[in-house]
Parts: structure tokens; C-alpha cells; sequence
């Protein structure tokens, strides 16, 4: 047997191009687009099902999460009991989330039990009652929830920049209040569930070891004959981000130990042509742990224990963010190093192995990022909800491939601006 040499270092090969495979896309009968991922061994499938109706098309806050949490607290045949008692004995497990513009139903079960769990599936989709009671239940436990978290600095802080960035009058500036968990109501929910909640409305995606049986359930279920009642597509809403005039925004509580640090400021949309390369200069900025705020304010200076920068992608206008907790003393210097980092970027050429870890980084997460069938899913429904096109993934690897030294200080000249980032400190206000 032939030993490996411990002493050579492995030789590094480029990814020359991501082979990613393409989903097999069909439109049922009734209008709703399927979409197969057949991959994997493993006698598990798992049924995503997207409807178009989130924050963005909620008449008031909380409706768009409360009406898809509330899917599994019973329908016309089942009780949450039940669904919860028949999920766990034939093995599978149900996701309920909802996002910006769409709401996720996920649904992981053994192949073996498939006609069972679809059954529980079909029922939650089409006849859910919004009970009562259990809405009662729930909405106290997340106003408990609630309460807990609005003792948290880094909650605190988060809210405050969303705030400042976006504006009262945006989705993403519209903070949920307490008042707001007792205006909702069964009405409340149906009225959402009537409008988003159809088959016009629907994407299903079907991944792992997908067989044509499994195929042919779904077409049967939900494929044929149209479902829900409200048939119209709903609206596309543009909200327009008002950001607040204060540069910093200090929210007080006296008996923290620590303080948030949130700096924050509106970023590019995805169809933007600077995109993609933005993304690695805000990855080697503090998206990595060997990022520069990390290497600078964690191990050079011993400010945090971690730091990180990244764009929040958001219907519109995303955002770019700068997150971390410190010492309350340790704020202010801190935030200083942070402005420091994006002079440096904005006026030196970034090494050669500096840029080339942080492509290594980047190309090794998008691998790993594809290889199984659900994280498969999970990039094509990306991809669908973001805009892009199915040449998404080779135009991700050709921005961090090509991007050069000269233009990572260019797009920092260009999107980092130190003017326009809002400062957002949660702690206790050193005298």
C-alpha cells in the first residue's frame, strides 16, 4: 500500500466551472411550476412550497408570519395535535417560514411514508382553520418572546438600525411593537391565507431521492385541479428606504454588560452590475474569520470576541451591515478601527495572498454550498426569489475568479462610505 507524503502539500486546483445541476422543471395543470431534484441515495425527499405573499403584501405587521405559523395548528380533518402526533410517528418533519415577499411550507419524510405525510401536507396547504385558541397560545408565548428579547442589547441595536436605515414607512423600518401580537386575529390570518395562499401563486420544489411515484403524488395533490380561492397574482409593491439624518443612534440600557455595536447602511440591488464583486471586497472586509475586522479589532486589539460585515439582501435596496458586541468602554475605539479598515481598502491594493485566501474561502463555500440535493433546493430557490437567472452560479464564480486587487479598492471607493454608514451603539452611556 502506497503512503501518503505528509511533507508535500496537496496540490491546489481552480474550479474551472461549477457544474450545478439544473432542476427539472414542468408546469402542472393548474398553473403551478414543479421543479425536480433528483439526488442523493438516501431514502428521504423533501417538498418545498413557495407562495408569493410576505412582509411586502401584509395589510398590517405580524399577518404574513402569524398566517403561515399558524398552518399546523389545524385543518378540517386534522387538529394540531394530530398533525404533530402523525409527523413524528412516520418520521418526518415540517418547516413553516416566511420571509420578505414569499412563505415557505417544507416538508422532509421517508420515502416509505410519503402518501401519509402528503396527505397531512395537502390538508395544512388547502384547509387550514386558524384556530382560536391555539392562536391565543401562541400569540402569548411570542409576546413573552418578545419581552425576553427587548432585554437584549444586540436586539435593541438591531432595531435601531433597521429604523434609521430604512425609515418608519418601510417594511424593514417598521418595528413590530407589543401592541401589535393583539391585533391579530383568526379574520386577520384568513384574510391573508385567502389572498396568497393558491395554486396561481405557488412554486413547488421536490429534492432528494425523488422517484416518478413521488412525482406523480404531487401532480395528483396539487398539480391538477386549481386550489385556494383568491386566483389574482399579488401586487408588486416598491418601497422606497427614507434613512434618518442622525449619523449615530445610542439606545440605553443601564445594566448591560456589554454594548451592540451596529453600523449599518443601504447597499446595492442584486440586479446591480457591481454586485457579485461587492460581495468578495465585503467578504475580505468581514465575512471570514480571517477577515480584516477580524484580524484587526479581534486579534490585534482584543475588542470583541467576533466581528463580522455582510450584505442582508432585501427586496430593493439591501443592506450592508457591520455587527459585533464589546466592552462598553471598548465601543468607540472600536468603531474606529472600523472607518480605519475602509480607509485601507479604499487606498491600498490588497496583497495577492490576501485576495487569493479570500477566493479559496469563497469558491470552497459555493462547493459545498451545492453538493447534496436540499442545499440544491435551497440555491435554486434563492436564485427564483432573488430575480436571478440560471446562470447565476457560473456568474458567482466569475466575479470571484476574476476580481483583481485594483478593483477591490475601487468598489470600496464606490460602496463603502463612511459618511453614509448609521452608528447604532446598545449599552449602558459612559460618562
Amino acid at each position: 500500500m502506497m503512503l501518503l507524503d505528509r511533507t508535500n502539500q496537496p496540490k491546489v486546483r481552480d474550479i474551472e466551472h461549477l457544474a450545478v445541476q439544473m432542476p427539472r422543471r414542468s408546469v402542472m395543470p393548474n398553473g403551478v411550476l414543479l421543479n425536480v431534484l433528483d439526488s442523493g441515495d438516501n431514502e428521504v425527499v423533501r417538498i418545498d412550497l413557495l407562495m408569493e405573499g410576505g412582509r411586502w403584501q401584509q395589510s398590517q405587521p405580524l399577518q404574513a408570519l402569524f398566517t403561515n405559523r399558524m398552518l399546523r395548528e389545524g385543518t378540517l380533518r386534522y387538529g394540531a395535535l394530530e398533525i404533530a402526533e402523525k409527523l413524528d410517528y412516520y418520521g418526518a418533519w415540517l418547516e413553516l417560514s416566511s420571509a420578505s415577499e414569499y412563505a415557505y411550507i417544507t416538508l422532509y419524510s421517508l420515502n416509505k411514508y410519503l402518501p401519509q405525510t402528503l396527505e397531512i401536507l395537502e390538508s395544512i396547504v388547502k384547509e387550514p382553520v386558524f384556530p382560536e385558541k391555539e392562536l391565543g397560545i401562541i400569540i402569548d408565548n411570542n409576546i413573552q418572546q418578545f419581552m425576553v428579547n427587548s432585554s437584549k442589547v444586540d436586539f435593541l441595536a438591531h432595531r435601531a438600525l433597521m429604523k434609521a436605515v430604512y425609515g418608519e414607512a418601510h417594511p424593514c423600518g417598521r418595528l413590530v411593537q407589543k401592541e401589535d401580537y393583539n391585533r391579530i386575529n383568526p379574520a386577520v390570518l384568513r384574510e391573508f391565507y385567502d389572498r396568497h395562499y393558491h395554486s396561481r401563486n405557488c412554486t413547488i420544489y421536490v429534492s432528494g431521492k425523488v422517484s416518478d411515484d413521488c412525482v406523480r403524488r404531487i401532480e395528483d395533490l396539487f398539480g391538477r385541479e386549481a386550489f385556494g380561492k383568491d386566483f389574482r397574482k399579488p401586487e408588486r409593491r416598491d418601497f422606497i428606504p427614507v434613512s434618518s439624518a442622525d449619523k449615530r443612534i445610542f439606545v440605553e440600557y443601564a445594566d448591560a454588560m456589554q454594548s451592540a455595536v451596529r453600523m449599518g447602511m443601504l447597499s446595492l440591488e442584486r440586479n446591480h452590475p457591481d454586485y457579485l464583486k461587492t460581495r468578495v471586497m465585503v467578504t475580505l472586509f468581514g465575512g471570514y474569520f480571517g477577515s480584516r475586522l477580524m484580524s484587526n479589532i479581534r486579534e490585534e486589539k482584543g475588542y470583541t470576541y467576533g466581528i463580522s460585515a455582510g450584505i442582508v439582501p432585501y427586496p430593493g435596496k439591501g443592506m450592508l451591515v457591520v455587527n459585533t458586541e464589546t466592552a462598553n468602554e471598548f465601543a468607540e475605539p472600536l468603531i474606529r478601527e472600523v472607518y480605519h479598515e475602509i480607509d485601507c481598502l479604499q487606498n491600498d491594493l490588497v496583497p495577492e495572498e490576501e485576495l487569493s485566501m479570500v477566493k479559496n474561502y469563497m469558491l470552497g463555500e459555493m462547493c459545498r454550498s451545492y453538493e447534496s440535493a436540499f442545499s440544491l433546493a435551497d440555491a435554486w430557490m434563492f436564485v427564483q426569489v432573488s430575480g436571478f437567472g440560471d446562470t447565476h452560479f457560473e456568474d458567482a464564480l466569475n466575479a470571484v475568479k476574476d476580481i483583481t486587487p485594483e478593483e477591490i479598492r475601487e468598489l470600496a471607493g464606490r460602496h463603502l462610505c463612511k459618511e453614509k454608514l448609521k452608528e447604532v451603539i446598545s449599552g449602558k452611556k459612559m460618562s
